[in-house]
């Protein structure tokens, strides 16, 4: 599921209202730290919008193959997405 700007600026809101509500976390600047964790959302889907990218090119170049051995196109995205993602420390 993605979610758009909207629903990454009102996530981070909330988590940090609740955080302090909860008396979890203690901040001088609130708004800073709703902030950086959009930032940080928002980067961390960036990074994942280039690996499906990478993905995309790596499964291009041997979409002939891919065809003739009647392989599952999504099932071998998941698969080499999941490989890179571990490989390269993201996040899914």
């Amino acid at each position: 599921m993605r979610l758009n700007k909207n629903q990454i600026e009102h996530l981070s809101f909330i988590s940090v209202k609740n955080l302090l509500k909860d008396e979890k976390i203690i901040v001088d600047n609130k708004n800073k730290l709703v902030d950086d964790i959009i930032n940080l959302i928002t980067e961390e889907f960036q990074k994942e919008d280039k690996l499906d990218q990478e993905v995309r090119e790596i499964l291009g170049k041997h979409m002939e193959k891919i065809r003739n051995d009647n392989i599952e196109y999504q099932t071998m995205f998941r698969m080499i997405k999941t490989k890179l993602a571990k490989e390269r420390n993201i996040v899914l």
